[in-house]
Formats: structure tokens, C-alpha cells, sequence
């Protein structure tokens, strides 16, 4: 996970590591606009029976979209040694595979049944690359890590502190205290139990089931420099088992008559998914939704943390006996992450600098616009990795199903855990009620 730019001295990482660049793309896209240079961020239109009606109006809107989308990621494909002419080359219909992915999301029923953009464009690219094949042609466009990373900077600008704060005790008791142990049962799981051979793939399953899915995997991946087939099949594994939490939780919560208060705890820090959070808690009424929207909020904080502490982690303890010529500490710096450092700048930015600034109502309309431009490129990230998937090798890291055991065991763990702190700290018996 981690590029060969990493080795190189500390002024040229700058401009040829896809986690720098990550910070400078998801910065100049937040910067403009925040400024005011974008205004829109088109998508693509809800339909039912009609496929036209989803582009009615929003064809050119799309390819000015996809054409800004191009220049500014050949410019950073150019900087760290790629083709400017290229890049743009396979960029192109990986864009329009992103839009394809947009396109099946929006069919009205598909919509309903909640299966996300994310999903489709995973499975897009896996049906190319494992039947006719990934064109050499297309490669050079594909570029997973810069999306899923600039996706993830721009992720850190929806952390407000001031939302956090209005659930204050309550939402960090869910969120913080569940989250580590759940880590650390499913590692001691999945290594001395499972005896899965692969350190890495295991913190980040564990990592994507008690964190919050993709981000908190790509983030752990990188730290644990695993390799992209472990991503691959977390992501995946992630993605599937989203949408089934997403449909059933809010089915079991109201079928047992649940406070939909606590059901909205429950389902915000245990759905791996920011999208599937909302639509199932969406389920349960508005204040319901704003619980869950809140909490995951406050365990996506724990993306930087624990990115840090596996790659102390792997510098001390899984990797401590390869020679080094590093110090410890220049070691954990190499291994962390620089593009959480952007996740947590954006984040700062919007709850220190832009809010006081520009009040509530005008930050809110500009995240409307990040969290859109964020979904683009999530979705042009996972059709990246399907591309480049092979799935016999897929097949190869769940022989035997322990990968698939230790996502269960780990799930249910999850959700036990956290129903009982849902219950302690939004039920009014450690806290009162917030809502």
C-alpha cells in the first residue's frame, strides 16, 4: 500500500506521494469551494422507468464534472512521473464507469433496497478485470490510493466539533470506548485463533468493522503496508455486509419496539458504512438519524489514532526483527499515513476557522458540495479497485473462510458491545437523555 515514492528524501515525497498529493488535490478542492469557484457538483438523476430522465439536463454538467475530475488528476499522475496525455486517457472511461455505478444507484427501487454507488462501481470493475480483462491502455489511469485518500481528506471536513459536541459524553461513549476493544479481540481472534498467516489483512478487517469500513481501511493498510488484494477483499467484504446491517438493524429495532434513539446509536457505531448509517437510521424518524449521523462522526475521528498506533505497532513489535537503518521514529513517520494529516486539517479548518467565520448555515451548503465531490471520488477509487482485482487471488486470501469468520465473529462482538454501551449512554441510565 505504501508507493515507492516513499523512500525518496523528504522535499521530493512532497510532490511524488500519492498521500501528499492527496492533501493538495482534496485542499484545493475544499479552498475553491469554500471561495465560492464551485457552486455545483452535478450528479446523475433519480429514475424509474425511463433511463433518459437521469441525465435530463445534466450531460454537460457531468462532462465539465469528469473534465475538471481529468486535469487535476493528470496534473498530480504528471508530478510523481506518470503521463499527463495517459492518465487522462484511462481516466476517462473509468469516470464513465463511476457515472455508470451513479446511474444503477439511482434506479428508484434499487435506490430503496439501499444498495450505494459503492458497491455497483466495486462490482463494475471486477466484472471487467475478471472476464475480458483490465486494457493496458486503461492502467495508467488507475489510481485507487489517490482517490480513496483525497476522498478521505475530504471526509475530515464533515467532523465538526460543534456537532460533536452536542451529544458531548454520550456519543464518545459509544463511539471511543467500544472501537478499541473490538480491535483488539479481533486481532487476538484472527491471529492465535483463526491462525490467519496475515497480520495485515486481519487489523484491517478489524479496523474496517469497528472503525467505519473503506476509510478506516485504507488509512490501516497503508500503516500496515499491506498488500492491495487484503484491501481488496476488507472492502468488499465491508461493502456486502453494509448493505445487509443497513436493511435488517432497522427492521430488528422497531419489530422489538427499541428506543430509536439507542437503535440510532447502535446502528451509528456499528454499520461500516456513512451512507448506510444514514439510510438506515433514516428509518427510525429525523432525530433518530441525527444521533447516528453524529456517532459515526465521532468514530470516524478515530481514523488518524488508530492509523498511528498500528504503524508504532509495526515498527515495534510485527516488523522489530528486519534490519533497519531507520530509527523507531522515523520509521512510524514513514509508515503513517501523511494524508490523515489533510482528514485532520480539514476537519480543524471547518470547525475552528470557516464556521466562526462564516456561520453554520454557509459551511453547511459548502459541505453539501465536498461531501458530493467526496463521493466521486470514493467511486472512482473502488472501481480503480475492482480493475486491478484479480478475483482467483480474491479466492485465495479466504481459503478456508477464516477471513469471512473473523468478519463475523468480529461483527457479532461488534454488535453486542455496542448495543449495551448504546443502551448505558442513550437509554438515561449513565447520561440523560439528549434528545
Amino acid at each position: 500500500m505504501t508507493s515507492p515514492s516513499d523512500a525518496s528524501a523528504p522535499r521530493s515525497a512532497l510532490l511524488t506521494s500519492e498521500d501528499w498529493w492527496a492533501i493538495w488535490l482534496g485542499g484545493l478542492l475544499i479552498a475553491l469551494t469554500a471561495a465560492g469557484a464551485i457552486t455545483g457538483v452535478t450528479g446523475v438523476g433519480r429514475w424509474t422507468a425511463d433511463p433518459t430522465a437521469a441525465f435530463a439536463g445534466r450531460l454537460l454538467p457531468i462532462a465539465v464534472l469528469g473534465i475538471g475530475f481529468a486535469l487535476v488528476t493528470s496534473i498530480a499522475a504528471h508530478v510523481m512521473g506518470g503521463s499527463f496525455m495517459l492518465h487522462q486517457t484511462g481516466f476517462i472511461p473509468i469516470f464513465l464507469l463511476s457515472v455508470l455505478a451513479y446511474f444503477i444507484e439511482n434506479q428508484t427501487l434499487i435506490n430503496a433496497a439501499g444498495v450505494g454507488y459503492a458497491f455497483w462501481a466495486l462490482l463494475l470493475g471486477l466484472l471487467i478485470s475478471n472476464t475480458v480483462g483490465t486494457p493496458g491502455w486503461l492502467k495508467p489511469g488507475i489510481r485507487s490510493e489517490l482517490y480513496l485518500k483525497t476522498g478521505v481528506v475530504l471526509l475530515g471536513a464533515e467532523l465538526l466539533s460543534n456537532r460533536i459536541l452536542d451529544l458531548g459524553l454520550p456519543g464518545l461513549f459509544v463511539a471511543w470506548l467500544v472501537t478499541p476493544i473490538v480491535i483488539f479481540f479481533m486481532c487476538r481472534f484472527g491471529i492465535r485463533v483463526l491462525k490467519m498467516a496475515s497480520p495485515s489483512l486481519v487489523i484491517i478487517i478489524a479496523a474496517a468493522t469497528s472503525v467505519c469500513g473503506v476509510s478506516a481501511a485504507i488509512a490501516v493498510a497503508a500503516a500496515a503496508r499491506a498488500k492491495k488484494d487484503e484491501l481488496t477483499l476488507a472492502v468488499g467484504m465491508s461493502l456486502i455486509f453494509s448493505v445487509i446491517m443497513m436493511v435488517l438493524m432497522p427492521i430488528l429495532i422497531r419489530a422489538v419496539g427499541m428506543d430509536p434513539i439507542v437503535g440510532a446509536a447502535w446502528i451509528g457505531g456499528t454499520v461500516d458504512a456513512t451512507g448506510a448509517v444514514g439510510a438506515a437510521a433514516a428509518m427510525l424518524g429525523e432525530e433518530a438519524g441525527q444521533v447516528a449521523a453524529v456517532v459515526r462522526m465521532i468514530q470516524n475521528i478515530l481514523i488518524g489514532p488508530v492509523a498511528f498506533l498500528v504503524a508504532v505497532y509495526w515498527v515495534t513489535n510485527v516488523e522489530k526483527t528486519q534490519s533497519r537503518t531507520e530509527s523507531p521514529a522515523l520509521q512510524i513517520w514513514t509508515r503513517f499515513p501523511k494524508f490523515i494529516l489533510g482528514f485532520i486539517g480539514a476537519s480543524i479548518a471547518f470547525s475552528l476557522i470557516l464556521t466562526p467565520m462564516m456561520g453554520e448555515e454557509a459551511v453547511a451548503g459548502i459541505l453539501d458540495l465536498t461531501s458530493d465531490l467526496r463521493g466521486w471520488f470514493f467511486c472512482l477509487a473502488f472501481v480503480s479497485i475492482g480493475l486491478e482485482s484479480n478475483m482467483k487471488e480474491l479466492m485465495g486470501q479466504v481459503q478456508g473462510g477464516r477471513p469471512v469468520q473473523l468478519y463475523l465473529v468480529g461483527q457479532a462482538f461488534n454488535l453486542v458491545l455496542t448495543l449495551g454501551a448504546a443502551y448505558l449512554a442513550f437509554g438515561g441510565i449513565l447520561f440523560d437523555r439528549v434528545l
